[in-house]
């Protein structure tokens, strides 16, 4: 009665909060992706993407001038090296304290002046200027090391996205794998709906012996790991000649993408009118006629619920293509595996490899955006009647 008088019940409620707490889960890894994207590396070491928008305070090691070069001797005989702590460039933070050793990064504030031992001495003021003094001995070799404890304001940018897309160095591969993407993604998609809608069309509305078995074969193959099948089917395909290349990629994914195309469509097709294709088979009809003009155009929701799932998995895949399309000379890589061989050349590049990831994701997020309509039409095909 709860219900009927206006007030939800509790299963929608549980249905609600769930629906929110999975928009939120994929939500936020995306967002904080796309902000970690226009991040220096520093300001992504520093603070996590949440706080972005606010400064962030920071330990930055640095070192004074080269003494050999800069040092300048007084009357006294003290050489003396005075300049910047941070060069050329201007700093935009706030210098709030620093040290010469990482075990007390606070011991001085702006402005002091650091007894070194045996008269050399350190003073380091706001701005970043300094005055290092000492004697022949210590003025030499490599500059001081500083620790600096600093507030910087929120540092945003397109140079990675300039690195990434239109530096020399990287964007000729992160194009490359882009295309080869595409190569891999395109006829991997299209190839699996073609045979899985004449498949879900014979055992949903054609009879012959068999079939129930054959439905309860698609059911079974929908529960076998991916991973069961790989260097099998690996062998097989070297064994005829296909192994290693754009062909044995597109036949694998259309095998793992098979059993739920066909399940997922069947059950579709299930569900359309009777009435509608028997009066096309009264009107004289042949199967393929009634399956091109009119199952097709009526399961178009189901086929672009699958056309989303399969072509985000096959662009996101990195372990079929790993297995398929073993190239040493990287003519074949895709952007999973290019992703992967820059967390290996620049793991510490955090600012790299967040925009490198969504550039990657950008167009599966597109095709998700612009079909989404249709994603859960597809999914409740054939679960009511």
């Amino acid at each position: 009665m709860d219900g009927i008088a206006g007030n939800k019940a509790p299963v929608v409620w549980a249905l609600n909060i769930s629906v929110v707490a999975l928009v939120l889960l994929w939500l936020f890894p995306t967002l904080g992706l796309f902000v970690s994207s226009f991040r220096t590396g520093d300001q992504i070491t520093a603070s996590g993407w949440w706080s972005a928008m606010f400064p962030a305070e920071q330990t930055i090691q640095l070192r004074a001038a080269d003494p050999d070069e800069n040092r300048v001797e007084t009357e006294s005989g003290v050489f003396v090296v005075e300049a910047n702590i941070f060069g050329e460039e201007a700093f935009e933070g706030e210098l709030t304290a620093w040290a010469t050793s990482s075990r007390n990064l606070s011991a001085f504030a702006p402005g002091d002046t650091a007894d070194l031992g045996d008269g050399e001495t350190l003073t380091l003021n706001a701005d970043g200027t300094y005055i290092w003094q000492g004697n022949d001995d210590q003025i030499s070799g490599r500059g001081q090391r500083i620790f600096i404890d600093a507030t910087t304001p929120p540092d945003f940018t397109l140079d990675n996205y300039g690195f990434v897309l239109f530096d020399e160095n990287n964007s000729e591969g992160m194009a490359k794998a882009f295309f080869n993407t595409l190569t891999v993604v395109i006829p991997a998609t299209i190839i699996p709906i073609l045979i899985a809608a004449f498949a879900a069309y014979a055992l949903a509305w054609m009879d012959f012996p068999g079939r129930a078995l054959l439905i309860a074969a698609v059911v079974g193959l929908l529960v076998v790991p991916l991973q069961l099948a790989l260097i099998p089917l690996l062998s097989f395909h070297n064994s005829i000649g296909i192994g290693k290349g754009y062909l044995g990629v597109w036949l694998a994914h259309t095998g793992f993408g098979l059993p739920l195309a066909i399940y997922l469509l069947r059950n579709y097709m299930v569900g359309l009118p009777r009435d509608i294709i028997e009066n096309a088979k009264v009107d004289g009809a042949t199967d393929f006629q009634i399956f091109t003009k009119i199952i097709l155009p009526l399961s178009f929701p189901a086929l672009a619920s699958f056309a989303i799932f399969q072509f985000l998995w096959t662009w996101n895949d990195l372990l079929v293509a790993l297995v398929f399309l073993i190239d040493a000379s990287g003519q074949t890589t895709v952007m999973t595996k290019q992703i992967v061989e820059l967390l290996g050349t620049r793991g510490g590049d955090w600012e790299i490899l967040a925009t490198s990831a969504f550039v990657s994701i950008a167009v599966p997020l597109i095709v998700f955006f612009a079909m989404q309509k249709y994603l859960v039409r597809g999914l409740l095909a054939g679960s009511v009647k």
